[in-house]
């Protein structure tokens, strides 16, 4: 029995389209990488504070309004978009999740001077400059989650595709910087979560399969007991904080604003929360607030990468 918690009492309004319709997977990609950046948007604000400085600050955080340790503009967004759209980028140009071409394509994003970069990262990626190896040492220590906050792309671009093809293909991505079991079985079921969903599959399904088998595997992983407040950058505290508020929540505007008012991480709580809403509900249950407060280049790069993803179906 999963961990379920009260519903944010909110309204969830209708809205109607007002650009052009794709079929129904296309718009869940292009829905969850708006998600993401989203996500990491407004959690950005409120990352590293508490849920009770938090309260105390804001109130209830629902607004992209920037700020926060970075001093962000408003819809401007961290290492969690730009690293996914990194990876994307090189995915696209090689035609194949590659180790080295994920490699080369963080090294130039982390030499572009990125407004936040984590330690984990830096550490790989200077080990690359000096040894040429995409892949890092494995490394029990290495259990952040920095890997898992960049996965979408590998879940667009292997869509369809066997579950072993998926899972090499997240490594080749992962090891670059986050060579660790417990990273490696939460992307894992981040990714074939995100395909689930693009598939038009129900919550209760996905989360009795993908959630229920990582937690089996992985007790640690487990979501059901107390609530995950205030989640530090530990893969496991990320991921149950993350599971608690999509599996408790019916909209995606509730689950973001669950999940960024628990306070910590929450640029890549709401990151990892908006990309999985973002699938599961569709482009249709954004806020329109929040798709025009969010910065307008990064919004069309997202959106388009994600079609480009999709259509190439490369492994």
């Amino acid at each position: 029995m999963f961990w379920t918690g009260e519903l944010i009492a909110r309204s969830a309004p209708v809205r109607r389209r007002t650009g052009p319709a794709y079929p129904p997977h296309i718009d869940r990609g292009m829905a969850a990488y708006l998600g993401l950046a989203i996500g990491d948007a407004l959690g950005a604000t409120v990352e590293f504070l508490t849920p009770n400085e938090i309260r105390h600050q804001i109130g209830l955080h629902s607004e992209i309004t920037g700020g926060g340790w970075l001093r962000l503009k408003a819809g401007r967004v961290t290492d969690d978009t730009t690293m996914s759209l990194a990876l994307g980028e090189s995915i696209i140009a090689r035609g194949r999740v590659d180790a080295l071409a994920a490699a080369e394509a963080f090294d130039a994003w982390m030499r572009a001077k990125p407004v936040d970069i984590g330690n984990t990262v830096r550490r790989n990626l200077i080990a690359f400059r000096q040894t040429g190896n995409p892949e890092a040492a494995a490394s029990e220590h290495d259990a952040g989650n920095g890997a898992a906050m960049r996965v979408l792309p590998v879940a667009l671009a292997c869509y369809g595709q066997p579950e072993k093809t998926t899972k090499i293909a997240n490594a080749a991505q992962a090891h670059v910087t986050h060579h660790n079991t417990l990273s490696d079985a939460a992307c894992e079921t981040l990714i074939l979560m995100v395909q689930d969903f693009l598939a038009g599959r129900d919550a209760v399904e996905v989360e009795r399969e993908r959630a229920g088998k990582l937690v089996n595997d992985f007790p640690v992983f487990a979501y059901d007991k107390r609530r995950r407040e205030n989640p530090s950058g530990y893969v496991v505290d990320t991921v149950q904080a993350v599971f608690q508020s999509f599996f408790a929540t019916e909209t995606f505007e509730d689950c973001l604003i669950d999940v960024v008012n628990r306070g910590g991480d929450a640029d890549t709580t709401g990151a990892i929360a908006g990309m999985l809403a973002g699938a599961r509900y569709g482009l249709d249950s954004i806020p329109k607030r929040w798709r025009t407060a969010l910065d307008a280049n990064i919004s069309a790069q997202c959106q388009a990468q994600a079609r480009e993803l999709l259509a190439s179906q490369v492994g």
